[in-house]
C-alpha cells in the first residue's frame, strides 16, 4: 500500500484501489512467513501494521457511508466488527519487540484475519457495491486522496 508515485496511475475505481491493497498487504504477509530475522520481521509487520491502519480508516471513512445505504447492511455492519478486531491485534503487535513471545503468532492472526475479511469484501461487498450505483470512479479519488494524506502524517512508513 504505497504512496501513488508521480508518473504512477491511480487504480482505475474504489474497488480496484482496494484490491490493489489486499494483493500488496497479502505479498507483505507472505514475505514475513519466510524471514528469519527478528529485526527484519519487526520492520516488516510495522510497514503492515501502517498499511493496514490507512487502510481500514479510508473504508470506513470513506467507502462504508455510501455502502451502508446501498447494500446490505449486515455486510458493511460485519466488516466494521472485524477492523476493530484487526485494529486490536495491530495495536498488540504495535506494543510488542519482534522477539517477544507471541509476536510471529500473532502476526500470523492477522493474517488470517484478514485473509478472511478480504474474501468477504471481493465475494459479497464488492459485488454488491459494483451494480449499487455509487460512483466508484469518485470514491477511488476520494480514497486515493485521503490515503495519501494519511501515509505523509504517519511518515509514508507503508
Amino acid at each position: 500500500m504505497s504512496k501513488l508515485m508521480e508518473g504512477q496511475s491511480a487504480p482505475s475505481d474504489a474497488i480496484a484501489l482496494l484490491e490493489k491493497d489486499h494483493r500488496e498487504v497479502e505479498a507483505m504477509f507472505e514475505k514475513f512467513e519466510k524471514l528469519e530475522s527478528k529485526a527484519e520481521k519487526g520492520q516488516l509487520a510495522a510497514k503492515i501494521c501502517t498499511a493496514l491502519t490507512v487502510h481500514t480508516m479510508i473504508e470506513e471513512e470513506i467507502l462504508y457511508p455510501p455502502a451502508h445505504k446501498k447494500i446490505e447492511h449486515d455486510l458493511v455492519d460485519e466488516a466494521i466488527v472485524e477492523h476493530n478486531g484487526a485494529k486490536q491485534l495491530i495495536a498488540e503487535i504495535e506494543a510488542m519487540k519482534p522477539s517477544e513471545h507471541l509476536y510471529d503468532a500473532k502476526v500470523k492472526v492477522l493474517s488470517e484475519y484478514i485473509k478472511h475479511h478480504v474474501k468477504e469484501e471481493q465475494d459479497e461487498m464488492f459485488p454488491q457495491l459494483r451494480s449499487s450505483g455509487i460512483d466508484l470512479r469518485k470514491l477511488g479519488e476520494q480514497l486515493m486522496q485521503r490515503k495519501v494524506e494519511l501515509l505523509g502524517q504517519m511518515g509514508g512508513r507503508a
